[in-house]
């Protein structure tokens, strides 16, 4: 609207008229006569409000998130955090189970060979002082530790200790290229020397070109002048592999160790050696014996159940009278073949003589 004297002299009337319509309306007080006109003009204006209040709405909801999204994005954070916590649980309780079962496997292999150990923890992995297949123990001298030990866990030989500090030392594992042990064949006794091949195999040679030898044999230490570097009996590896001979002084096979040198957590160092050479009793059970012993237990359970049932089947049926006298058969009066009865009335004769 152009700015002229008419739009002036309408705008000062039309807010005069607003002025009176108000004060008329508060004189009115609960009577006001601008009542029917009020709700008239709610009933106009109130679809015309809900509609513009809709087209609003996603504004108002995008603005209301805003505010909100602080408060969204620290519950999201606090529920982060649980899973998280949750999770950490979890991983500690499966990792607790593997060191307790880890923990049993050592204490087995070490009562079953008579072994005095100091349990120790593989702290590092890694190349050391020239060798390619080390690991760090976190025990040393002080706890009873010197160079040229048996290093073994609960599923055999690990390797030897090689250097020495007052709290950690090093350990040369059995796959290491350098590594050597003498080894002893389960059951025939042959001899020979396992040379680590670095990675998952040993390379046994047997002194026994003839030696008779086939795949799932096992090997164990044979064992050290002094009992160092190696004790007696710890369990070396299984055969995979026998090659055949050609003509050599040697007989050569290829045996899978039983230690997984990659998941290395818990050890033991042996400081005492056994008393006893333990021989084969270290290495853990067959499957196939395990099996026997599951048999042989059942067929005791079950002829334990049977000799139960026998025992029930013998007593007497339930009505039976117990000491009820039987006519005596013929030879059973009470006196001998050929004598003849005696008679009770020849008891006052035989009292008066």
């Amino acid at each position: 609207m152009r700015d002229t004297r008419e739009s002036r002299l309408l705008l000062v009337l039309l807010v005069s008229i607003a002025f009176a319509l108000i004060t008329l309306d508060i004189r009115g007080g609960e009577n006001s006569p601008l009542d029917g006109p009020r709700e008239a003009a709610a009933s106009f204006f109130g679809p015309v409000e809900e509609g513009v209040a809709g087209a609003v709405d996603p504004v108002a909801n995008a603005i209301s998130a805003i505010r909100e999204s602080g408060d969204r994005h620290d519950r999201v954070a606090e529920l982060e955090r649980e899973n998280a916590e949750l999770r950490q649980q979890l991983g500690s309780d499966e990792y607790r189970d593997s060191r307790t079962r880890q923990l049993d496997e050592l204490l087995r292999t070490a009562g079953a060979g008579g072994y005095r150990i100091v349990g120790a923890q593989v702290i590092a992995i890694g190349a050391a002082q020239g060798f390619s297949w080390t690991v760090t123990i976190d025990a040393g001298t002080e706890d009873g530790i010197t160079r040229d030990m048996t290093v073994l866990n609960g599923e055999g030989l690990v390797g030897r200790v090689t250097t020495v500090g007052r709290g950690q030392a090093t350990v040369l594992l059995a796959n290491d290229p350098e590594f050597s042990v003498g080894t002893r064949l389960e059951g025939s006794e042959e001899l020979g020397l396992a040379t680590g091949g670095g990675g998952n195999t040993f390379e046994v040679q047997l002194f026994n070109q003839q030696a008779r030898v086939r795949e799932g044999d096992r090997m164990v230490t044979f064992g050290s002048a002094e009992n160092r570097p190696f004790v007696p009996g710890v369990p070396v590896g299984e055969v995979v592999n026998v090659n055949r001979s050609n003509g050599d002084l040697t007989r050569t096979v290829e045996v899978r160790p039983f230690v997984s040198f990659t998941q290395l957590d818990l050890v033991g160092v042996v400081v005492e050696p056994p008393r006893d050479n333990p021989r084969d009793s270290v290495l853990p059970p067959r499957p196939e014996e395990e099996n026997q012993d599951e048999e042989r237990e059942q067929g005791a359970r079950n002829e334990d159940e049977e000799s139960a049932g026998e025992g029930e089947e013998t007593q007497g049926e339930p009505g039976d009278e117990v000491g009820e006298p039987q006519p005596p058969t013929e030879g059973e009066t009470g006196a001998g073949e050929g004598e003849a009865p005696v008679d009770a009335g020849d008891d006052d004769t035989a009292t008066e003589e």
